[in-house]
């Protein structure tokens, strides 16, 4: 099931008292981590276990430098969007640098940005094309905390994996037309717009997108490791 439902969070009105207190703190504290978010990018996830479970993305992303991004993933646009997650980018060369049993926690882009499905809302196409054409070449790692396709209303259960898509006939056809109607694009004429991109110049190597498998996130019991000496205990 596919989905870009946003489901009603429980919990009281916020307050005028709440409020007027944002709006103080809005105006004396600094927030340099957020001020550094400077793009917009609209794609689709799915479960790493089960592609059948698909989620619109908005990632709000800043450059930490020219090779790594970290992304913001809400489930829409809106100012009362939800929060579901966090995606990191990475070029080919960093990818490269990781231990064989992390890159299957990473996705390939390649296929999400030359199919079209992988925009920048309100952006003008040769702007949109000449970021997309960098993209193109990087991995992603996502985890998403919220599962709001089930209809979630509180981000429950474990973290979960999530990979993109990498080739035609994966992405669902009624969630690709509701979201072409809403913010006004059309996939298949960007594909053609972007056939000159290309893809990380080695190729997407075998152990990205989970190495061909599906990846599921499970919580194990395990011993908690004792500290080396004893704490010493302040209140009785």
């Amino acid at each position: 099931m596919s989905t870009t439902r946003h489901p009603e969070v429980p919990g009281e009105p916020t307050q005028k008292t709440t409020a007027l207190l944002e709006t103080a703190t809005a105006t004396t504290q600094g927030f340099d981590p957020i001020n550094k978010i400077h793009q917009h990018l609209c794609a689709f996830h799915f479960y790493g276990h089960d592609m059948t479970r698909q989620v619109e993305a908005h990632h709000f992303c800043a450059h930490q430098n020219e090779e790594v991004r970290q992304c913001l993933i809400y489930d829409g646009p809106e100012a009362d969007a939800k929060l579901i997650g966090l995606e990191y980018l990475i070029s080919e060369n960093l990818f490269m640098t990781l231990p064989d049993a992390e890159k299957p926690l990473w996705h390939s882009h390649e296929f999400e940005v030359k199919s079209g499905v992988l925009f920048m809302p309100r952006m003008p196409g040769a702007l949109e094309r000449q970021d997309l054409d960098k993209v193109c070449k990087t991995y992603g790692k996502t985890i998403h905390f919220w599962q709001v396709d089930r209809g979630d209303n509180l981000p429950l259960g474990l973290p979960q994996i999530m990979m993109a898509l990498t080739r035609d006939g994966q992405l669902d056809e009624n969630l690709a037309s509701d979201c072409e109607k809403r913010f006004g694009v059309n996939f298949d004429k960007e594909r053609e717009n972007r056939g000159y991109m290309k893809g990380p110049e080695h190729g997407i190597h075998p152990l990205a997108n989970g190495a061909g498998k599906g990846l599921q996130t499970k919580l194990r019991g395990v011993d908690c490791n004792p500290a080396a000496e004893p704490v010493p205990r302040i209140f009785v």
